[in-house]
């Protein structure tokens, strides 16, 4: 059986985990991506979503979840794998079990609610449409 992967996710806040892990699921910018012992070298952007970590046995130090794995909603920043560690360097992250339903189902309201006025430039439509769907993504993921 092949030695776990070290995961170490480091936010603008700080230190979030690090610790052993049989196998972690990063969303990138262009779908999931799984990462399993021995995978190969590469750096990645995030995109928006669950980041989902299955624990080595015996790992100690949970910060959230329950049954050996932890559950993060992450937006944006990188992932590297490097010699069997998994940095994951997102711009934000916070617990899935921290999201609650109505308060993100309220949220894409306000965001719906909002639609960028006429003659907006690209870029203002590019974000508007990114925050509409992070807000659809936390509701999908939200308790």
């Amino acid at each position: 059986m092949a030695s776990p992967l070290r995961c170490v996710i480091t936010s603008p806040e700080g230190l979030i985990f690090d610790g052993k892990a049989k196998f972690v699921v990063v969303p990138a910018a262009d779908g999931e991506l799984g990462i399993l012992p021995r995978h190969a070298p590469l750096i990645a952007a995030l995109g928006f979503g669950a980041l989902r970590i299955d624990l080595a046995e015996g790992e100690t130090g949970i910060p959230t979840g329950a049954g050996g794995k932890i559950h993060y909603f992450v937006e944006g920043g990188f992932v590297q794998v490097l010699d069997n560690v998994v940095t994951v360097l997102p711009t934000r992250a916070e617990p899935l079990d921290s999201l609650q339903k109505s308060a993100e189902e309220e949220r894409l309201r306000g965001f719906l609610g909002i639609r960028p006025p006429k003659g907006a430039d690209i870029e203002a439509v590019a974000e508007y449409e990114r925050q509409v769907e992070v807000a659809r993504r936390r509701v999908q993921l939200a308790r």
